[in-house]
């Protein structure tokens, strides 16, 4: 069973960097068709990620009380509708409505993929399955914008949302002839689904707080760039759709090798160290931004890399920081990992969506906006990291203490 088993996992983990990244170079295109802002379009990412966001705490449970596989078969089915939905979408709000189903869609598989692993593996042979499906996850953003691309050129930017739509019957198939269930016959899924006296211990835990706050401000980071970068690119300085994917791609293939590279330097620098470097690469990444708007190229593809150029080092920080800030957030909670990872996936995503929604609500341009985002919770992570009277929310804890 476990030897067929990643295949089908790595298939079903690609959703959700799937519905996020395909259909990124048709955004100002969407926002012309639809007669809606850039912002109003920027904001079918954030629905979404909001969506997996709460997801986590509301699919979780119910992973643990009626199994894998009716999760994993419903997750798929409500993408694919979900999927079709957005591709016939005549007015904005029913895009908007369908991002969200997405969402929650793409939480259901995601949770199903990791909950597999934890119930099918020893946590020795999981560490090694997860670097593969990260391994996955980090590929989509390199080859999805460009796939997209050429969709959108050849058919309109409907026939993103048929591939997914058709993708998801794919994964209809496989889940449903192939994947096995795995909840473990031990699982506890009796009482309530939903009740306060589970999260309390996580949410009172500052050393959590602090890490998933960290988590959350590095996904603002990536949101807004992520969100930003086709409106910029494409609709202000004039990028074509394939160029936009190059760039995109090329960026997106920095980020899989700092992914590669930051196991490393967590071994030889240890976790809070780590944690430190990533955000203070955030924090140059902000400088570089606003001083390339400043004294750089305004125009053209000169102008695109002088934006593109310091996002490698936020894509660069993110993934430093990721590892480390999670690790650290879920460090107290050997017993109760599993609602402590769902609180965490829900700060991390949610919360990233709203900062991203309300930066997207003002004036300012890509540039400054990403470097608000990046700059302003890095420079106050660090400043609370510099301050002794802050020592027990960001030192590192013992698995034993809480």
């Amino acid at each position: 069973m476990r030897r067929n088993l990643l295949p089908i996992l790595m298939s079903l983990v690609l959703l959700s960097p799937l519905a996020i990244d395909i259909y990124l170079p048709s955004m100002p295109t969407m926002a012309a068709e639809f007669a809606v802002s850039a912002s109003e379009v920027q904001s079918t990412l954030v629905l979404f990620l909001f969506a997996m966001g709460v997801g986590q705490i509301l699919i979780g449970p119910l992973a643990d009380r009626y199994g894998r596989r009716p999760v994993a078969l419903f997750g798929v089915l409500l993408y694919g509708a979900s999927s079709l939905l957005a591709a016939a979408a005549i007015e904005f709000h029913w895009l908007q409505i369908a991002r969200v189903l997405q969402g929650l869609a793409a939480c259901s598989t995601s949770i199903v993929v990791f909950s597999a692993v934890r119930d099918c593996y020893s946590p020795k042979e999981g560490a090694k399955i997860y670097s593969y499906l990260n391994g996955a996850i980090c590929v989509i953003p390199a080859l999805a914008p460009t796939l997209g691309g050429l969709l959108a050129m050849q058919f309109g930017w409907r026939s993103t949302f048929v591939f997914m739509t058709l993708y998801a019957i794919l994964m209809m198939l496989l889940v449903g002839y192939r994947l096995p269930e795995t909840r473990p016959a031990n699982t506890v899924s009796s009482g309530p689904l939903y009740r306060w006296s589970r999260y309390k211990p996580v949410l009172s835990n500052t050393h959590f707080l602090f890490y998933a706050f960290a988590c959350m401000s590095a996904m603002a980071a990536i949101l807004s760039y992520v969100s930003y970068s086709p409106v910029w690119l494409i609709g202000h300085l004039g990028v074509s759709e394939l160029a936009f994917s190059g760039l995109f791609g090329l960026n997106a293939l920095v980020n899989i090798g700092a992914c590669f590279a930051a196991p490393v330097v967590i071994r030889k620098l240890g976790n809070r160290p780590t944690a430190i470097l990533a955000l203070a690469l955030l924090v140059l990444s902000a400088v570089l931004i606003i001083a390339a708007q400043a004294f750089g190229p305004s125009m053209g593809m000169a102008a695109a890399f002088a934006f593109m150029l310091p996002m490698m080092l936020l894509c660069i920080g993110f993934a430093f920081l990721l590892g480390p800030a999670t690790s650290m957030a879920l460090s107290a909670f050997g017993e109760r990992a599993g609602t402590a990872t769902a609180m965490l996936g829900f700060i991390q995503m949610s919360g990233a969506s709203v900062i991203a929604g309300l930066v997207q609500q003002t004036n300012l341009t890509a540039p400054y906006a990403v470097a608000l985002v990046m700059g302003f919770f890095s420079i106050g992570l660090l400043s609370m990291m510099a301050l002794s009277r802050f020592d027990h929310w960001h030192q590192e804890q013992l698995a034993a203490e809480h």
